[in-house]
């Protein structure tokens, strides 16, 4: 990177971190360290939701997702507006009207102690997990950019969230969010602009929206009905809905968000606008990774884009072998590169059997190109068992690094940077407010006094920081990120949004046989998981259907149980 470059992402990250700590203010009780004292407005609410689900994951893993699969990860997130719809009506004005500190207060509520602490216990698990994957992503940046081991980069990012979050509690998430969607979206829209302009002359952008579609990097629907296959209308539609419903209506790190506004109406004008903005914004990340694609095909890309990889098989017994197929990919793209430029001139001239041809030339081209690579990644796998065979995480990275000008390379490190930040940073406040309200104060110092409350708070959300870095040591053997960190949460989200359904909608439900059917429907989605080949996002819909007839049946059995 240029001297620019650090100015540019130095600058943004100290910005951040002084920011944030200057902005928390003074939080003189739990309430104003965990909720802001309850007086963000509905704009600052909108932000700090998409802040908080937009992490690093999003923009470094996204558009290597699109890369490596195309447009149809899109559809993963169709459910959610209809999600935002039910949350509105149910969720914010029940949480409101209660003045909760967390979601799972409701369940004690409404059920008793034991559904509480199970609920709880699930939400601090994988949301303990996920925040070490929001802290790996950035650190995977700092580790390929410095050539620095990838334990120190986790450790100085997790750090500097932990400072900030630390001492300023809701209020400084909050507040930093409002600056770091900003830095985010500017550091995007800066990166799609120079994608179509970094393009070969003679290429437009509509030819390479052509090239992408051709290559089925397009694809954003698919109507299938396939339970196995992972991203599909109906899938996105069903179980996108639910696992957003839970997400958004169940976990603290969002819940949280929503809960900090003045009013029930300022949080359901946070989640409405959410829900309005959100699939917009990820079908333009997906667009870039498509672009990005489309980029490729006139411009050699490397045969495995995770330098680190590469530089240990070139070093290896396995160099020479590796070096020849590197050349071999070399004249697979230069042949690649051709076809395309024949298949967009062949579209303008607009006969069909010129268009035949080329694209027959095309997809010739394109499956010796994959099978060439397909050669290097196998001669990787057997010089070091250990290595990781997918590269989609460091795709975007490869191209902002060597392809984008000095100052737009800092631009757009800083918004993944910031997105890094900004998630992390309201996980650790979230699980820090589960770990006071739901654990320390109810289950040891109910008469804990707000002084050491707060001290607690502080303490939880910096042992939580720890916990997170430590997990993220092994997140770079999980695949690709944005996968990896939605997988995570579904083998936890059903079996939660059921525990919240049946406590709004199941009257006669007890906390027992909520219990008993959580339980079970957690069993049964790890059974899906290690066992089957259903797609992940079915798993939110089949844990939440399990606990939701398991509490209803149990209870009509044991009528002595009803709702309590």
């Amino acid at each position: 990177m240029s001297a620019i470059d650090w100015v540019v992402l130095a600058s943004s990250l100290v910005f951040i971190v002084v920011y944030g700590v200057l902005r928390g203010g003074k939080n003189e009780d739990v309430s104003s360290y965990l909720l802001a004292g309850r007086e963000m407005r509905w704009r600052s609410i909108t932000l700090s939701i998409m802040a908080t689900q937009a992490s690093a994951i999003t923009f470094l893993s996204t558009p290597g997702q699109a890369y490596a699969d195309g447009m149809r990860f899109v559809q993963f997130y169709l459910g959610l507006p209809l999600a935002m719809i039910l949350l509105a009506i149910f969720a914010a004005p029940a949480y409101h009207r209660l003045r909760l500190f967390t979601a799972y207060e409701f369940l004690e509520t409404r059920f008793d102690l034991k559904t509480r602490a199970l609920t709880s216990f699930l939400f601090l698990v994988q949301r303990g997990l996920a925040a070490g994957l929001t802290i790996y992503a950035p650190s995977l940046i700092l580790s390929v950019i410095l050539g620095w081991d990838i334990h120190i980069t986790t450790a100085i990012m997790g750090g500097m969230v932990i400072v900030y979050t630390t001492t300023g509690g809701a209020r400084a998430v909050n507040r930093t969010q409002n600056q770091q969607v900003l830095i985010i979206l500017l550091g995007m829209a800066a990166a799609a602009v120079v994608i179509v302009r970094a393009l070969p002359p003679g290429v437009s952008f509509l030819d390479a929206l052509q090239v992408a579609g051709k290559a089925g990097r397009l694809n954003a629907i698919d109507t299938s009905v396939d339970l196995t296959s992972r991203y599909t209308l109906w899938s996105g539609l069903i179980g996108g809905m639910f696992l957003a419903l839970s997400y958004f209506g169940t976990d603290q790190s969002q819940v949280q968000r929503y809960l900090t506004a003045r009013s029930a109406a300022e949080s359901r004008l946070g989640l409405l606008a959410n829900g309005m903005l959100k699939v917009p914004m990820q079908f333009g990340i997906l667009l870039i990774g498509a672009m990005v694609f489309a980029y490729f095909h006139f411009v050699p890309p490397p045969v495995f884009f995770n330098p680190v990889e590469v530089a240990r098989v070139r070093q290896s017994p396995a160099g020479d072998r590796f070096a020849q197929v590197e050349r071999d990919y070399e004249e697979a793209v230069e042949e690649r590169a051709r076809a395309s430029t024949e298949m967009i001139d062949a579209m303008r001239g607009g006969r069909q059997e010129d268009i035949a041809e080329a694209e027959r030339f095309f997809r010739k081209t394109s499956a010796r190109a994959a099978q060439v690579r397909a050669e290097a990644v196998e001669i990787i796998g057997k010089s070091d068992p250990s290595a990781n065979p997918v590269d989609t995480n460091y795709v975007f990275l490869n191209f902002v690094v060597n392809h984008l000008p000095a100052g737009i390379v800092g631009l757009v490190l800083a918004a993944v940077f910031a997105a890094a930040m900004s998630s992390t940073s309201a996980e650790l406040n979230a699980l820090a407010s589960c770990t006071v309200v739901d654990v320390y104060r109810r289950l040891f110092r109910r008469d804990a006094p707000e002084g050491r409350a707060l001290l607690v708070s502080r303490l939880s959300t910096a042992f939580w920081g720890v916990f997170a870095v430590g997990f993220a040591e092994y997140a770079g053997r999980l695949g690709s990120l944005v996968e990896a960190v939605n997988v995570l949460g579904s083998l936890f989200y059903g079996t939660i949004l059921g525990i919240f359904v049946s406590a709004f909608f199941v009257r006669r439900a007890s906390g027992t046989s909520t219990c008993l059917a959580a339980l079970a429907a957690e069993a049964a989605v790890l059974a899906c998981f290690f066992f089957t080949g259903i797609s992940f996002l079915w798993y939110n819909v089949f844990g939440c259907a399990i606990v939701v007839s398991l509490s209803w049946a149990l209870s009509r059995r044991s009528p002595s149980s009803a709702a309590q």
